[in-house]
């Protein structure tokens, strides 16, 4: 028996307002959730300070796309409405635009009304869409504002998931969006093995030759299946996103950055012939 490390040949670049982001080697996304609801307490920031902090530690510990969130999708939570999830992005893009103006910035929302202005007024680069079915709304949107559009799924099973993405892919195409990014969506719509079940055939999301987003960090799926709290799940995390790039992930988010860069340069030396 051996170990066998799975990794196509990702020649992909996102268009991320005239910066082309490369994907042939992976990427962080940090997260940076200015809500106070998030499941894991210690990513939340809510003051001026604090978003500058965590903005600056996610560029410096070797993030390329600081992911911004003010809506909490924590299970069983209430969403935000509109009108406060706006709010919430107002004050930490002003403050994320005025310290870091180059950064990579990606907005997670449902909305597509959220995702218009987010690019229009503060020229963000990525929509991380977490909604759970398709919106034709979104889909117009993000296809009319040009900008790369991150795809997740609620299905439980690989098999779902595929024949979902693809008719979602050609609507996209069909409007016009260019850069699709898949996102499996684990802890969304999943019992906990149905999560694992996913994990173990995420490869063949290859077959839709895009590239694909891993979101497992500090999920329940690693504190239910250990028994533990969010806040210990880091080694699981790092587990999960070893196993996502052998399996062809091209972007990580995570809240642990420094962990998930080193995790990215160890399998990447495992790729290199000597």
């Amino acid at each position: 028996m051996f170990f066998c490390i799975f990794v196509p040949d990702m020649e992909y670049t996102l268009n991320c307002n005239g910066h082309l982001l490369d994907l042939s080697t992976p990427q962080v996304m940090g997260i940076l959730n200015v809500t106070p609801d998030s499941f894991y307490a210690d990513s939340r920031v809510q003051s001026e300070r604090a978003v500058i902090a965590r903005a600056h530690q996610i560029l410096e510990e070797g993030g390329t796309i600081i992911d911004v969130g003010g809506c909490s999708t924590r299970p069983d939570s209430e969403p935000a409405s509109q009108q406060e999830e706006m709010e919430r992005l107002r004050f930490a893009l002003t403050v994320i635009c005025r310290e870091v103006p180059d950064a990579i910035i990606s907005v997670d929302t449902f909305r597509s009304e959220v995702a218009r202005m987010v690019v229009e007024e503060y020229g963000a680069s990525i929509i991380n869409d977490v909604s759970e079915g398709a919106d034709e709304r979104m889909f117009r949107m993000v296809a009319r504002l040009h900008v790369p559009y991150v795809l997740m799924s609620v299905e439980p099973t690989m098999r779902e998931m595929l024949l979902r993405f693809a008719r979602e892919v050609d609507t996209l195409r069909s409007f016009g969006q260019k850069d699709i990014i898949l996102d499996p969506g684990f802890g969304f719509g999943k019992t906990l093995e149905q999560n694992y079940a996913v994990a173990h055939r995420m490869e063949q999301l290859q077959m839709l030759e895009l590239p694909v987003l891993a979101g497992f960090s500090r999920k329940s799926m690693i504190h239910r299946l250990l028994d533990i709290q969010p806040a210990q799940a880091l080694n699981g995390t790092t587990v999960l996103n070893t196993v996502a790039l052998q399996k062809g992930a091209s972007i990580l988010r995570v809240h642990d950055v420094r962990e998930a860069v080193e995790c990215v340069r160890i399998v990447g030396e495992l790729r290199v012939e000597n």
